[in-house]
């Protein structure tokens, strides 16, 4: 009897030790695309949000608790984004950096919002993933990131003046964000004058587009903006080389990364696409930049916004002295006040969005990209 007692004894201080340790842990998911076609962006995801919590937990965590990240895969699929969502939920956590794809974000947001968990993106533009949320009233739903209204405000004019007069075709994949973009994108331009000769929509994960290449040339498109992503892109352009066709290819935020190279190669020279003004040389990013790289990583795309989202996180929970209420914390990060972040201080609207976002003209030269006058 006495046995018995002491070993209950014991399993009840092991279930207080957990229990405590637990308590000592701030679990926030990472949810994005991990495998599948898309995975580079997951990666990046992953490796910031990563890079983040270290430097937060080895300067105390917040208020004193270490944070713990739960990766979750959706390979852009919406489907998988409901279930992941609804997991996350399920385990009880509170706070997500994600998703990563608008057709991903806008159904997963349905289920945050219901659930009171925090959703911020640190990739998603569409819209209506923060419109949505504002006309149903979802006080959790924010991104750390730029909307494809701005993004077409920024690029549609410039595209109507440097290419007044010639052949423009718009181009999208028929996704949440492919179409969203680039429809963005053609109010603008179309705004300022310019027409397109072709609006078109691809199916994405085709491997030929031969015949939209085809008439693409007999077009004789000078310039093509396509709303999507990077294999679609590379394919299109390597199989219009192959037909000794050159055109400018432009494109949204989603090639930003080192796949699109390898996908395209040679054909993907000159390539352009716009991109939120390059934070890996601010001031404020120097250390994040320098502990991914450490980690043999570069810190490209999408890889600093997760990093930054992690850190609004966390300083959204000390405004708020709370990691249990997270709307409190949404609250507390739309106060107005600056949030510091290794892409730079940001202030949230009342929606979730970022306000005053700033944009980079970047170009593909020999395999790497860099901004270029506008």
């Amino acid at each position: 009897m006495r046995l018995k007692n002491v070993l209950v004894a014991s399993a009840a201080a092991l279930c207080l030790s957990a229990g405590l340790a637990y308590a000592d842990e701030i679990e926030i998911a990472v949810a994005g695309p991990m495998t599948g076609q898309l995975a580079n962006i997951g990666d990046q995801f992953r490796k910031g949000a990563e890079a983040a919590a270290k430097a937060i937990n080895d300067k105390g965590g917040i208020a004193g608790k270490q944070i713990k990240l739960a990766i979750e895969d959706d390979q852009c699929d919406p489907k998988q984004a409901i279930s992941v969502a609804n997991r996350i939920v399920a385990n009880g956590i509170k706070f997500v950096d994600g998703h990563a794809c608008s057709g991903s974000s806008i159904p997963a947001s349905a289920v945050y919002a219901e659930a009171g968990v925090l959703m911020m993106s640190p990739a998603s533009s569409n819209p209506e993933l923060t419109d949505a949320a504002a006309k149903n009233g979802w006080p959790t739903i924010m991104r750390l990131y730029t909307r494809d209204d701005a993004q077409g405000a920024f690029i549609g004019p410039w595209i109507a003046k440097k290419y007044a007069g010639k052949n423009v075709v718009v181009l999208h994949d028929k996704s949440a964000y492919g179409q969203g973009v680039a429809d963005a994108v053609k109010a603008t331009m179309n705004a300022d004058g310019l027409n397109e000769i072709l609006y078109e929509g691809i199916n994405a994960g085709e491997k030929d587009y031969s015949a939209l290449v085809t008439k693409l040339k007999e077009l004789k498109a000078d310039v093509v903006y396509f709303g999507g992503y990077h294999p679609e892109a590379g394919l299109i352009l390597r199989q219009a080389a192959e037909q000794n066709f050159k055109f400018q290819l432009i494109m949204p935020d989603s090639i930003a990364s080192p796949e699109f190279w390898q996908v395209a190669g040679p054909a993907g020279e000159g390539t352009m696409f716009v991109f939120p003004a390059d934070p890996q040389s601010r001031p404020e990013a120097k250390e994040a930049v320098e502990a991914i790289k450490a980690a043999g990583f570069v810190p490209e795309g999408f890889t600093l916004f997760s990093y930054a989202t992690i850190q609004a996180i966390a300083q959204g929970i000390e405004r708020a002295g709370s990691a249990d209420d997270a709307a409190a914390v949404a609250a507390a990060l739309k106060d107005g006040k600056p949030v510091e972040t290794a892409v730079g201080p940001v202030v949230f609207d009342e929606k979730g969005d970022l306000k005053d976002a700033s944009y980079d003209i970047n170009q593909w030269h020999d395999g790497k990209y860099a901004p270029i006058a506008p």
